[in-house]
């Protein structure tokens, strides 16, 4: 329980995936203009990087590294079916949101489906093969993962549109301010790194 613990806090908050990693960029800086979408976005990828995660360490234990299949030779396979598995899931949200919850899905526009092509939720399900962890261990890191991507794109949210209301100078204004913003927000997270 202990090593599930350390593998979500650490996945969470001392390798946040956009602020650690610089995983997961576009929709960070995209959507995270206002606290709603970036909530609904982050609710998005915290289906999406938790459900691929599971299926891709099943699909990576049971079929690609399984030694009764092939001598376990289909390891070369893992990206491209890593990259089918998400699309199909993101498909699944897409569809689920148009919906359900139609201005969430109006508001996400383009980044919805970006999310097929988000290098965070390959970036996690390459790491769960990579650090060799069991179904359980890599749905952990998944959830973590996930989490800390949500939380660093709610927190953005929060500060963009605190932004708004301030004296910003000209020079500064729109993309400036928010890679500023950005930088000072991995900044921050880095004092995580004592952490674990």
């Amino acid at each position: 329980m202990r090593e599930l613990l350390i593998i979500a806090i650490g996945s969470a908050l001392v390798n946040n995936v956009v602020l650690s990693q610089f995983l997961g960029i576009c929709p960070f800086l995209g959507v995270s203009k206002k606290v709603e979408t970036a909530a609904g976005m982050g609710g998005a990828v915290i289906f999406v990087i938790t459900i691929a995660s599971f299926v891709t360490s099943l699909i990576y234990k049971f079929i690609l590294a399984n030694e009764a299949i092939m001598g376990g030779k289909l390891v070369y396979l893992q990206t491209i079916v890593f990259i089918l598995v998400i699309a199909c899931l993101v498909q699944f949200v897409e569809m689920f949101l148009k919906k359900a919850i139609p201005s969430l899905y109006q508001a996400l526009g383009v980044y919805l489906p970006l999310i097929t092509t988000n290098c965070a939720v390959l970036g996690v399900a390459l790491t769960n093969v990579q650090k060799e962890y069991s179904v359980l261990q890599g749905v952990i890191n998944g959830i973590g993962t996930s989490a800390g991507f949500a939380l660093a794109i709610v927190i953005m949210a929060g500060i963009r549109e605190k932004i708004e209301y301030n004296d910003v100078s000209e020079s500064f204004q729109g993309t400036p301010i928010v890679l500023i913003t950005a930088s000072l927000m991995a900044i921050a997270f880095f004092g995580f790194s004592g952490l674990i």
